[in-house]
């Protein structure tokens, strides 16, 4: 019977179908962070139990660290440094793997972990964070679950898991020049509304998307979590693996023509059968900006704002009005009139070296903004340090932006730090949630290209191709 890749990975992991519709899987690897890692090693140690294999399991210090250059333990969230020491001293005693502050290889779990060949193509990874759907740009199967669940994971290596239906999106045709990632995958959140892939796994395949380098992909899996998802894939190819080999957790020189045989069958077969499918022409896609407080809420950015009195569904209607209410904003306004008081560029969805490489070459003899407060945050000390290597670092620092230590920073308002209340910020994160960068900010998500142009303009601009 004809299989798609998910149907593979799925079967590969499975030790024992449950009959009420959930499944036993191995878990190969699991990542825990200092927010919920620290909860889940205490509950763990108080119960008796211990790690099963200490090398499966990775740690890092990212979500409440603080970004500023000269961190330490201090956090700019309340009682944030308690979390750090626990999840350390935990981490520790338990030998797993762990990527401290200072640490050459700390940074952003969904961002080191294919970095540094934790996650791999074919493994399942599971991570206490819901944007572990990353992973699947590489061929990965990983999805966030709870702290309970990573405490399972841990003990037994396995985990009970619903199985989820098949869905496939095509992204066909010629993506133009200033279309990302990131704008494929707003265009793709705005045509199926935020609940489009409940109940499914999404593989993304099509022409557009073979085209796409390893840290894109990565990019246009890490939203599948904003449509409801229960994670994405993007089958291996030759890209992948030459992205995959010769990392630090990556199989070594004696296993390596093993795995790449092995990756290589990674595909869903010709006549596999999916629950849905979706064709998307990308030669019709423009870079995307959202409006409103939910990454649905997108659309090109030379158009306008929405008027939910064109929206038929009074459910729909209701939230528009809402969210036009929150973010300050009246139907029919011009997206590239919407003046922003702050830029941000980080996070898991668009802060590898790829990312800041792309807005860098915009800011190349700019400036931004004398009214915009403008920060970019790389996604791991990695990429830090290979951006300074090739002066991004000052390409961004003379253009009028701050250059921070790795982390998640101000992608979410847990770490402590926010732009202010009633400030309008253009980030390159993955939710423009209410109150998602801190109480009363009101964000609009775009692609790093996208930010670097608004952050010079003062306002929602495009980065037009040159």
């Amino acid at each position: 019977m004809p299989l798609t890749l998910f149907e593979k990975l799925w079967s590969a992991h499975e030790i024992r179908d449950l009959g009420d519709g959930q499944s036993l899987i191995l878990i190969d690897r699991v990542f825990l962070h200092e927010r919920t890692g620290a909860i889940a090693l205490r509950n763990m140690a108080e119960s008796g139990r211990a790690v099963r294999d200490p090398s499966r399991v990775f740690c890092t210090m990212d979500h409440i660290v603080d970004t500023h250059p000269g961190r330490g333990d201090e956090t700019l969230m309340p009682g944030g440094q308690n979390f750090i020491r626990a999840t350390r001293e935990a981490a520790q005693a338990e030998g797993l793997h762990l990527f401290d502050i200072g640490h050459p290889l700390q940074g952003i779990m969904h961002v080191i972990s294919p970095e540094l060949g934790i996650a791999l193509p074919g493994l399942t990874v599971v991570c206490p964070d819901s944007h572990s759907c990353t992973l699947g740009g590489i061929g990965a199967l990983a999805w966030g679950i709870g702290s309970t669940d990573a405490e399972h994971a841990m003990v037994t290596g396995t985990l009970r898991v619903r199985r989820p239906r098949n869905m496939r999106v095509r992204f066909e045709g010629q993506r133009p020049k200033d279309v990302t990632a990131k704008d494929m995958v707003l265009h793709l959140i705005r045509q199926i509304g935020s609940d489009g892939g409940a109940g499914h796994v999404v593989e993304y395949a099509g022409r557009a998307v073979a085209d796409l380098d390893v840290e894109a992909r990565l990019t246009l899996c890490n939203m599948a979590v904003e449509y409801s998802a229960f994670t994405a894939l993007i089958a291996p190819d030759a890209k992948t693996i030459e992205y995959a080999l010769g990392r630090p957790f990556s199989p070594p020189p004696q296993h390596e023509a093993t795995a790449v045989e092995h990756w290589r069958g990674l595909r869903s077969d010709p006549k596999a059968r999916f629950d849905r499918e979706l064709v998307i022409d990308c030669g019709t896609i423009q870079p995307t900006v959202t409006w409103g407080t939910s990454p649905q809420h997108s659309v090109p950015i030379g158009s306008t704002v929405p008027d939910p009195a064109d929206e038929p569904d009074a459910g729909r209607r209701a939230a528009m009005k809402r969210a036009l209410s929150y973010m300050g904003l009246e139907a029919g306004k011009p997206m590239e009139a919407i003046e922003i008081d702050a830029a941000f560029i980080g996070s898991c969805t668009n802060a590898r070296l790829s990312d800041l490489r792309a807005a860098a070459e915009y800011l190349r003899g700019r400036s931004v903004s004398p009214d915009v407060t403008a920060v970019c945050v790389p996604g791991s000390t990695s990429v830090k340090r290979a951006a300074e290597k090739e002066g991004l670092d000052q390409v961004f620092r003379e253009a009028g932006f701050e250059w921070r230590e790795s982390g998640c920073s101000m992608c979410f308002y847990a770490g402590g730090e926010t732009f202010g209340p009633g400030k309008r910020i253009v980030s390159s994160t993955n939710r423009n949630f209410e109150g998602r960068q801190g109480p009363g900010t009101r964000t609009h998500l775009a692609s790093p290209l996208t930010v670097a142009a608004s952050a010079c303009e003062g306002r929602l601009a495009r980065a037009a191709a040159e």
